[in-house]
């Protein structure tokens, strides 16, 4: 054993650069590594101040701050001697270390014996004390769980171990503030613990002087909370920023609701610079004398703190009025009283505008401009029911063009169709706003002449039409002689629904057009038709229970490859008299006699045995599609009858599809919004039948569950017109697929029909030119002959 190794003094040789090479026991207990462990590690290891091994040896030794064992630190004089070989050449160092027993006990355990150790831990953040060089000397518990830091670790550590690289210039300039400057510091910082979280926290500390020491005392709490609020807080403020509708915040005063906020949306909406607008009350853009019903329901809904949405104009700075769909959200405090409102305003000026351009264009004759067949039956239906409240009297009036065919062979279609613009002018001016003019169908036209006040009223207007009908009609200097047969129907007593007046208006027309022109009111003796219907009538009773009733089922073809996707199951009725009959020719029947909802019944079951059938073939995805009248699904438990039949053929969802026709929807909104969701739920599929023909909002129909529409017939068919007809086709296909609903041509039966409707991207196709209507055998039979989808 050397002379080192076995002295009680703390000393020990090094190689020239400062490399251990002996190590004693007395070494061993002041710095805490063994024998083993010492050799070949660096004597500048034990230093805890900033210098090389270069400045160490030409020093000589100097009084240093050291680090020994436990995670301690004090200061030891340290001495070096150079060492000779017996050559008397330099080779290695010797090192003697003494630590004065003052010096011995640490700083950490200096400030550990004061009061505050044991309160730290009580504190709610994480409390530190650091000296000079940021060396942590005291702690508490939240700082070790912070950092995943041991005591031990934490004793050995610096203040710049505990944050992120970029931070620690900063944190040491702080800690070199406290201790020249007695400055009290506060910033926010990151903490990174041992496995890489970041913490961020607000610390802060000062200068203390302590068992005649100097350090800095601060305290960290963890505001992660705080900034993921302000994050959150940023977010909804860039968001509203950048939102393209316009956002206006108010605050409750009273009756008035003061702008706080609004967004760059509004100044651009608006008109108004936010400067403009900040501090007034919102009601300051109403647009006078304009939609005062949708006014007030805002003021409402304002009175009593609720939400509200309403489509009305208002007023820009400038002058102009548009069109805003704004929506309205009461904003509550933490004791649930409302506090704010939150509008959102949007500029649906074009869209308003494009929507009432389709829907003149849906609804009018596009050669005459008159109201079309469906606007009729709306202007009809509505006048019929102000008549029934105020008991008052409805005449229509049905207007058939004498000899019109015999115009448009000798003058040309050209002609015809100035000839029918004339008229329908003349007919315009020659009755009042309240009434209504109407084009049926080519050279007949439909007149709803509202509160007459007595047939013989009615009558003199009715020749005052038949007389300004018969001036003749120049064109291209051509006289051409104008004649007109009228049939005029009274409500109440020749009908009570439209369908009646304007069947009794043609049955009356079709007398005095018999008996060389005039005017014809409806009469008792015209009643034979209406007995022959009833004797119908008597005749479904019992269809159903001699089996008279079938199915047959039209496919719809895939527009692009031409395979099936789905069948339509259209009803027929096998009459022990009349043959084969249509639905067209006992359907009204039947909804008057009562059956028509064990008839709908009828219809399903065997629609939903059919696609059973199907599925047992191994023929899946193919839907059927059922027609339905409003009076069936209107009904109470409608929709649960229906999944009464899916649910006892085992139907997966979306097979059967149940077929409305759009005017029937729009006539009661909420009904079909609450059908179409009950639908989904179901499992059962909705097809929008006869698409084009009574659209009045299109933001409604955004708002049922639809998998399909399927285009007018008269749409489809006016295919084959140039002009007018063509566009509107393409521009129902156009607004099927912006609403992302597949689109369907019915009624084809040309090859321009399916060229068109193929060209403009209608996915599928149905009728005569691809298959007429089959019974269930050959529609097996079809199926094992084609490929199908």
């Amino acid at each position: 054993m050397s002379t080192i190794e076995a002295s009680a003094q703390v000393c020990f040789l090094t190689d020239d650069e400062g490399k251990i090479v002996t190590w004693n026991p007395a070494c061993a207990a002041l710095f805490g590594w063994t024998p083993q462990q010492a050799p070949g590690r660096a004597l500048t290891d034990l230093v805890a101040a900033d210098i090389g091994w270069p400045a160490l040896a030409a020093s000589g030794g100097a009084k240093l701050p050291m680090r020994f064992a436990g995670a301690r630190a004090g200061l030891a004089t340290l001495s070096l001697l150079r060492q000779y070989d017996a050559r008397g050449e330099p080779r290695g160092w010797g090192a003697a270390v003494f630590v004065a027993p003052s010096e011995a006990l640490s700083e950490a355990e200096r400030i550990g014996r004061t009061p505050l150790s044991d309160v730290v831990d009580l504190l709610p953040g994480t409390f530190y004390a650091v000296d000079r060089e940021g060396r942590l000397l005291l702690w508490n518990h939240n700082l070790e769980r912070l950092t995943e830091m041991t005591p031990d670790e934490l004793a050995a550590a610096r203040v710049s171990d505990m944050v992120e690289p970029r931070e620690r210039p900063l944190a040491m300039e702080n800690i070199r503030r406290v201790f020249e400057e007695g400055a009290e510091v506060s910033m926010e910082i990151n903490y990174v613990s041992r496995s890489g979280r970041e913490t961020p926290m607000m610390v802060g500390g000062a200068r203390v002087r302590c068992n005649g020491g100097q350090y800095l005392f601060g305290m960290g709490i963890d505001i992660s909370r705080r900034r993921e609020q302000e994050r959150q807080l940023r977010l909804r403020e860039r968001a509203l920023h950048a939102a393209s509708n316009g956002i206006v915040i108010t605050r409750c005063a009273g009756r008035d609701n003061i702008i706080e906020y609004v967004n760059p949306a509004f100044e651009r909406i608006a008109g108004y610079p936010a400067r403009d607008a900040i501090g007034r009350d919102a009601r300051f853009m109403a647009a006078p004398n304009f939609d005062a019903h949708e006014r007030s329901q805002v003021r409402l809904a304002l009175t009593e703190r609720r939400a509200v949405n309403v489509v009305f104009r208002n007023m820009r700075k400038n002058g102009d009025i548009f069109w805003n769909d704004l929506s309205i959200t009461p904003v509550r405090d933490e004791h649930g009283e409302v506090t704010h409102f939150i509008g959102i305003l949007q500029d649906v000026t074009a869209v308003k505008q494009r929507t009432e351009h389709l829907e003149h264009e849906i609804n009018h004759d596009p050669l005459t401009g008159l109201a079309n067949r469906t606007l009729l039956w709306d202007r009809l239906d509505h006048a019929v029911h102000l008549a029934q409240r105020h008991a008052s009297m409805v005449a229509t009036v049905l207007v058939d063009l004498d000899n019109f065919k015999t115009v448009n062979d000798t003058f040309g279609h050209e002609a015809g169709d100035v000839v029918l613009k004339v008229v329908a002018r003349r007919l315009l001016s020659a009755v009042r706003d309240s009434d209504t003019v109407a084009r049926m169908s080519g050279d007949e036209f439909v007149l709803v002449l509202v509160d007459q006040p007595s047939v013989r009223f009615t009558l003199r207007m009715a020749e005052r039409l038949r007389r300004a009908m018969t001036l003749p009609v120049a064109v291209g200097g051509n006289e051409i002689p104008v004649g007109a047969s009228m049939g005029v129907a009274l409500f109440p007593q020749d009908g009570n629904t439209p369908a009646e007046l304007v069947r009794a208006a043609d049955m009356a027309m079709y007398h005095v057009k018999g008996n060389g022109g005039g005017v014809h009111f409806f009469s008792p003796e015209m009643r034979l038709a209406s007995e022959k219907r009833a004797a119908l009538a008597d005749s479904i009773r019992s269809a159903l229970e001699h089996d008279e009733l079938f199915l047959l089922f039209q496919p719809r073809m895939d527009a692009k490859s031409g395979k099936v996707r789905g069948f339509e199951a259209l009803l027929r009725w096998r009459h022990p008299k009349h043959g084969i009959m249509l639905p067209a020719s006992f359907l009204a029947e039947a909804e008057e006699s009562g059956k028509m909802i064990e008839i709908g019944d009828w219809v399903l079951d065997q629609a939903c045995a059919f696609l059973h059938q199907l599925r047992q073939l191994g023929y899946t995805g193919l839907p059927v599609s059922v027609n339905v009248s409003y009076r069936e699904y209107s009904r109470h438990g409608f929709v649960p009858g229906v999944a009464a039949h899916v649910a006892r053929y085992e139907l997966p969802p979306g097979s059967l599809e149940i077929e409305i026709p759009e005017a029937d929807l729009i006539r009661n909104p909420a009904l079909g919004r609450d059908l179409s969701a009950q639908l989904r739920e179901a499992g059962v599929a909705l097809s929008l039948d006869e698409f084009g023909k009574g659209i009045s909002d299109l933001s409604f129909l955004r708002q049922l569950s639809v998998r399909q529409v399927k285009l007018s017939k008269a749409a489809v068919r006016d295919i084959a017109t140039e002009g007018e007809g063509c566009k509107l086709a393409k521009t129902l296909i156009d607004i099927g697929h912006n609403l992302d609903l597949a689109v369907v041509g019915e009624a084809v039966e040309t090859e321009e029909q399916v060229n068109f409707l193929r060209s403009h991207g209608c996915d599928q196709l149905q009728g005569q030119w691809f298959s007429e209507p089959l019974a269930p055998d050959a529609v097996r039979t079809m199926l094992d002959q084609r490929y199908h989808v």
